[in-house]
């Protein structure tokens, strides 16, 4: 068993804000973090809208797919972030959620889903600094 946190980002379409909250945490942690997104009802492509807004912040996930939530991947998963799932998600006791309300960047342009993805990085930031905190702490 791996001592690196697993996270995995939830959401309907995993074709959004879970793939920009991804993309977020492999850049900002690197390594010390496994990443993982899902959806409850994936789409056929990551959102192009959010594949150019992260592009312009030098991060690419034009290699990601979207992929359905599977019961196996929440319950190994330290930490699951629920971007609009609803009931779809799983709930396993002893592990540590949270769930962004957040606009869903789906059908939207460029200049409407900058602000999402800065968002998320901002939370992204802070759930990277207490992973480190909690590595650390142990």
């Amino acid at each position: 068993m791996s001592d690196k946190p697993s996270v995995l980002f939830v959401c309907v379409h995993n074709a959004g804000r879970s793939q920009m909250a991804a993309g977020w945490l492999r850049h900002l942690a690197g390594d010390t973090v496994e990443v993982r997104s899902a959806g409850s009802a994936p789409a056929n492509q990551v959102n192009p809208a959010a594949v150019e807004a992260m592009r312009e912040v030098g991060i690419d996930i034009t290699d990601q797919t979207p992929k359905l939530l599977e019961w196996e991947t929440a319950e190994s998963s330290d930490v699951i972030v629920t971007m609009g799932c609803g009931d779809a998600c799983p709930v396993f006791p002893g592990k540590r959620y949270e769930d962004w309300q957040l606009d869903d960047p789906a059908g939207k342009d460029v200049d409407a889903v900058r602000p999402i993805r800065d968002e998320i990085r901002a939370r992204i930031e802070k759930l990277a600094g207490e992973l480190a905190a909690g590595r650390t702490a142990g």
